[in-house]
């Protein structure tokens, strides 16, 4: 079975089914990864991807899965966590990706078309709670699901965490001794990290930091900042955030990130580091 050690390594692509219409399938963004010698996670809103990756893995392709916490899936419990590990597989060469929830308070508004995948959906029914309680703690089912993390062959993910939520979760991740935290594409506006904060995190060993593409694509953020991301910690993954219908295809995606790597002034050994040596160390077992 193939192993993520590739030439590009996505830890972040939204295939159908999700809340939204995608452009390809599990099986379809397996087939177009392996095309160009890479490695793909596969994320959706609905819940878990776990047992399609399973089954894109046993017919030869790169991938592996994610589950999302939200209440949809049956929300932030240490049981969602552990099924979808199963179901991930004895043999799962990546860790699975678990991510804090993306439906939770006021919708983010996003600047894409967005057609749902299913008609009787309606997502705003099923935003659920931030991951602060009412004393700005993190409650007691997050701290649960750190917990299960902690035991689990899986990387602890953000999700849509802001700031604070943030700055909380990493700490109860320090505490508990988390093997692997990746921050949901932190210098998103929605999620308010800014370089000056990630530079004060390169300290802690299993942290990681995701630069998504679409945050550039949508012009939340700009080709400096990336560089200035890339300089700012030693564990940044660039990840696509892609799979929407009117977004680029793999080949457009890579196609513009040369040409962003190439404006950011980044040496081969900075992109490699974030499009294949990091992400490849974060999903290591």
């Amino acid at each position: 079975m193939r192993e993520p050690t590739r030439r590009l390594v996505d830890v972040h692509y939204h295939a159908g089914p999700d809340l939204y219409r995608r452009r390809l399938t599990t099986g379809g963004a397996g087939k177009a990864y392996a095309a160009a010698d890479g490695w793909v996670v596969i994320k959706s809103h609905l819940g878990s991807t776990a047992a399609g990756a399973w089954e894109a893995r046993q017919e030869g392709l790169p991938v592996s899965g994610a589950v999302v916490l939200n209440d949809l899936a049956g929300g932030v419990r240490p049981q969602v966590v552990e099924q979808a590990v199963y179901a991930h597989g004895p043999d799962a060469p990546a860790r699975l990706i678990a991510y804090l929830p993306t439906l939770v308070g006021p919708a983010h508004r996003s600047a894409l078309p967005r057609e749902p995948f299913h008609p009787l959906l309606d997502a705003g029914r099923w935003r659920g709670d931030r991951v602060l309680d009412g004393t700005g703690r993190l409650s007691r089912p997050v701290r649960e699901v750190l917990r299960a993390a902690r035991d689990l062959p899986v990387v602890l993910a953000t999700g849509h965490c802001d700031r604070e939520e943030t700055l909380r979760v990493i700490d109860e991740a320090v505490r508990l001794g988390l093997p692997r935290l990746l921050l949901t594409h932190a210098t998103h506006p929605m999620s308010g990290l800014g370089p000056e904060d990630l530079s004060q995190l390169t300290h802690i060993s299993g942290l990681y930091v995701e630069l998504t593409a679409l945050t550039l694509l949508l012009g939340h953020r700009d080709v400096p900042h990336l560089a200035e991301v890339v300089r700012a910690h030693p564990r940044v993954v660039f990840s696509s955030d892609l799979g929407q219908p009117d977004q680029p295809d793999l080949s457009g995606w890579l196609a513009v990130s040369r040409l962003w790597f190439t404006q950011a002034e980044l040496t081969p050994a900075e992109v490699e580091a974030i499009t294949s040596v990091n992400p490849s160390r974060l999903l290591a077992p």
